[in-house]
């Protein structure tokens, strides 16, 4: 969901207003002046370049009189750039240091970096209203050289002339520095020092361009189970080079990878708004490897390694295979709505500022030894058709999804695009259309474009589903449930667990929060086949219902002897309910006066669910992130509550 702050305020009707506004003028015309200007439809037929197109170029250029002594340098290896690494960028020879001043990081060198005021609606479009570049190409990164205290202040002071052979300094001039984290995204880099803001920007200075030591380097792997019986993993990793490579693991095991990418044909546009993975936010993915690693043994610890002799290896990585389907327990943690932030002062498109705290607290988890699976429902990346951010996701969630399967469900920023068979018609996926999402995740779906899919590890019984493709009674994905949940063998999985992205029961009211025909579709199933619980995201924040179905609620928990809520599941009511969407994405605060009697429990705080599922019971706690503590602890259980 792409809508933060107070929950009932809906960004996301802005975003449509703000699309069919922009087609509506179509047939108007009018003088633009740079700050208040028009925009037309971009094809008013397929062959005619757009008035668009035209208008956005028509601001472009070097700044006027810049200074002669300006001078741009990078602290980097001279081998080129590595992996991972904070660079600093040094401006010297500045004569009037601006509040406007910002540096701007492009990749490939080769974009183009005119101004385009009109970009505005590539960022909106997607729900993004924050104030960043209006470049003709998106940039990977940029910051206000005023984030260094002493460059408006000039407190760096170097005299360039003096007057006549004196000591009396005539012409001094400013400098400033900035740091930029910068990771292995294949293609060269440029900073380029600009002026007159984000909004009308012009160049100043440019950078020799740089280049990664090795931009073939294998990088970013994560695993994910293929089926129950976790006897196999498949490990999936980016690299610049289309040749197969290996995944060496265990003890001289070794498998060969298949090789795929995805181009800019396969992002979609439409006729009345174009899309920012068309175009704008386009940035070549490299080269996705996937391999399967096979006779491993259930809840067993191994380490591999990717790459090839050519291309160079990754590190050795311990990883845990999760518990077989039908064993005695399952402890995983669960979550959605993450996205990424960055590491550095920089803005970038999409910020979600508690991924980081929730990354690093999940991390933790891992080494703790006490998770044998993350499931992640939707909303992953929040690339949302700036296709590098995906990198930086992949590197950020790596310490996690390196080490134990990582299990992912699609979400509107994944899928949802105008003309492109999704449920809703929104632009939320900027045109990626899930190409991305799928190639990164290889779940264990049906085919492409169906990510609907169910494993059991230990006691549970996943079953998970896309809320962004149709799920009417007469749909695949409908049916496909139905006799999933109906095949469940509750002797050898007692607990069933139900994920999707978009929520049945929320106290945020919002655009398209819930939709209730997707709660009279679908809800009777969850009851009929006597879910357990029901994990969902897309809202902001942590809320968990009593046992509910119709918004009423067929039964309530009791506190046990520890004082924890208990839901007594011999006697089955309804599913449990809970909205775990709090993992990054600035949150939705709960409105005043909220009085849904279903509603249990509500935090809006970053965070994520952790839960250890035994044969007879479950135990679920929200864990705040940034505090460690369980705002939120909850009990299901099949046996005598005590």
């Amino acid at each position: 969901m792409g809508s933060s702050g107070t929950c009932w305020i809906s960004k996301p009707v802005f975003v449509v207003f703000v699309i069919l506004s922009l087609g509506s003028c179509a047939s108007s015309s009018s003088s633009l002046h740079p700050l208040v200007f028009q925009s037309q439809l971009e094809h008013l037929n397929h062959t005619a370049i757009s008035d668009f197109r035209v208008l956005n170029r028509r601001f472009f250029g070097d700044c006027p009189n810049p200074s002669p002594y300006l001078q741009i340098s990078v602290n980097s290896s001279s081998g080129g750039l590595g992996d991972d690494e904070f660079v600093t960028v040094n401006v010297t020879g500045v004569l009037n240091p601006s509040k406007s001043d910002w540096m701007a990081m492009i990749s490939p060198s080769t974009s183009d970096v005119s101004s385009c005021p009109l970009n505005a609606m590539y960022y909106v479009q997607t729900g993004d209203f924050s104030k960043l570049p209006l470049l003709c190409h998106y940039p990977v990164k940029a910051t206000y050289m005023s984030t260094d205290p002493d460059y408006l202040s000039c407190k760096k002071k170097e005299c360039k002339t003096y007057q006549n052979g004196t000591s009396q300094c005539a012409v001094s001039t400013c400098s400033g520095s900035l740091t930029f984290h910068v990771i292995n995204i294949r293609t060269d880099i440029e900073f380029i020092l600009f002026s007159g803001g984000f909004d009308l920007p012009c160049i100043l200075k440019r950078a020799n361009p740089l280049k990664f030591a090795n931009p073939n380097k294998p990088l970013y792997g994560h695993l994910s189970s293929i089926d129950s019986t976790a006897t196999a993993m498949k490990l999936t990793w980016v690299s610049g080079d289309d040749k197969p490579q290996q995944v060496q693991y265990g003890n001289g095991k070794s498998q060969t990878s298949v090789v795929t990418t995805f181009s800019q044909d396969d992002m979609q546009s439409s006729v009345a708004i174009p899309s920012p993975a068309k175009d704008f936010g386009w940035h070549d993915p490299g080269f996705i490897h996937s391999a399967v690693m096979t006779g491993l043994e259930p809840s067993s610890t191994f380490s591999y390694r990717y790459g090839s002799n050519s291309v160079g290896w990754s590190d050795r990585i311990q990883f845990r295979t999760p518990p077989s389907g039908g064993s005695d327990e399952l402890k995983f943690v669960a979550f959605g709505d993450m996205g990424k932030a960055p590491r550095d002062s920089s803005v970038e498109h999409y910020i979600q500022p508690g991924s980081l705290s929730v990354i690093e607290a999940v991390t933790d988890e891992i080494k703790s030894g006490n998770v044998d699976s993350v499931f992640h429902i939707g909303d992953i990346s929040y690339a949302t058709g700036f296709l590098v951010e995906w990198d930086f996701f992949l590197h950020q969630i790596n310490p996690v999804a390196s080490q134990v399967s990582y299990m992912t469900a699609i979400g509107n920023h994944e899928r949802d695009y105008i003309d492109s068979g999704s449920v809703y018609i929104l632009a939320d996926s900027g045109g990626e259309v899930g190409v991305p999402y799928e190639t990164y995740f290889p779940m264990p779906t049906p085919e492409k474009d169906k990510p609907w899919y169910s494993i059991e590890q230990g006691s549970v019984h996943i079953t998970v589903i896309s809320t962004e493709h149709e799920w009417t009674k007469n749909s695949e994905q409908y049916q496909w449930m139905k006799k999933d949940m109906a095949s469940v063998d509750r002797s050898k999985t007692p607990w069933l667990i139900f994920m999707g992205h978009r929520p049945m029961y929320t106290s945020c009211p919002g655009f398209l929060s819930v939709d209730l025909r997707f709660v009279d579709e679908v809800e009777p199933l969850l009851l009929s086949n006597k879910v357990d619980l029901a994990l969902f995201g897309h809202v902001h924040n942590y809320e968990r219902t009593c046992s509910i179905y119709k918004s009423q609620c067929k039964k309530l928990p009791i506190k046990n002897e520890a004082g924890i809520d208990s839901y007594d599941h011999r006697n089955y009511g309804a599913p449990v309910h809970a909205i775990i969407g709090m993992a990054g994405f600035s949150l939705d605060e709960f409105p005043s006066g909220i009085n849904n009697s279903w509603s249990i429990s509500r935090r809006a705080e970053y965070g994520y669910l952790r839960g250890h599922a035994t044969r007879t019971d479950i135990k679920l706690e929200y864990v705040n992130a940034k505090t460690r503590k369980v705002e939120d602890s909850f009990h299901i259980t099949k046996a005598q509550v005590r």
